[in-house]
């Protein structure tokens, strides 16, 4: 019995040691971090012709990131395609959180990732699926006592679901767990696959890995495109720090899909 709970706390340990390393990864690949490093080293550096190349490269990668032409040609190759469910029905939509943050008075509200909770409530109100699981909990390295998955159930009673067709998970820091702590509360209620994956499109591609590697057979349902089909124009050529915000999130979906991959 002691043997087994030691197991137990030396895999909670890895998997806090995993999340905690992926915090500070995440960091190391901000791409304005990288271009204010190479400004800063301009600045101490006492080598002329090594500042000038720094200052070079500093501004080429502020401008890089911050096009919004060469972002959208990465996310269109990236993104997944969306999905029309059509007539095709499903026991269950799998809903990911991420779209609700926590004001400064501990209050919640829907972020600029909601459009995953309009789709996700709008398939089930269409019938589309019988049940919605939520799954998400606070990914922060320094959780509160908020819980989305509190908010959301409230917000779904509001829009008039009922408790029997809604599951909450909200114990989740990452995809991962997402994954894990979702199949079981699935397997529990014994509902048949598929199921109906609903996320942002630049989080698709990694998160409808790692489900079907959990052993989840699921359909992808992309929403909240972060990026415009539209006519080249001048604009297109001008930096925003918007885009910033952007890159962050498909650097990092990059990174967490090849470990994904490797896991």
């Amino acid at each position: 019995m002691q043997l087994h709970k030691n197991e137990l706390n030396c895999t909670a340990n890895i998997k806090s040691m995993y999340f905690i390393l992926s915090k500070v990864l995440y960091i190391l690949t901000l791409p304005f971090l990288w271009s204010f490093g190479l400004l800063v080293y301009a600045i101490v550096t006492k080598s002329a012709k090594r500042r000038y190349k720094l200052l070079i490269a500093g501004v080429a990668l502020l401008y890089v990131f911050g096009n919004p032409l060469l972002l959208n040609l990465y996310a269109r190759g990236w993104d997944e395609e969306p999905y029309n469910p059509g007539n095709r029905k499903f026991s269950c939509i799998i809903l990911l959180g991420g779209f609700v943050s926590e004001d400064e008075s501990g209050h919640g509200f829907l972020n600029d990732s909601k459009d995953r909770y309009t789709q996700a409530t709008l398939l089930l109100k269409n019938k589309t699926a019988s049940h919605l699981l939520m799954t998400g909990g606070n990914g922060n390295l320094n959780p509160s006592a908020f819980s989305e998955g509190a908010y959301v159930r409230e917000l779904l009673h509001k829009q008039g679901f009922l408790d029997s067709a809604i599951f909450i998970e909200s114990k989740a820091r990452n995809t991962f767990e997402n994954a894990s702590l979702s199949h079981a509360i699935i397997k529990k209620a014994g509902l048949k696959p598929p199921y109906l994956l609903v996320t942002s499109a630049f989080h698709m591609k990694r998160a409808e890995l790692i489900f079907k590697k959990e052993g989840l057979q699921v359909v992808g349902y992309p929403c909240d495109y972060k990026t415009l089909k539209s006519a080249l124009s001048l604009y297109d050529f001008l930096p925003s720090s918007v885009n910033y915000d952007k890159w962050n999130l498909y650097i990092k979906e990059l990174i967490g899909y090849v470990v994904a991959v490797l896991k």
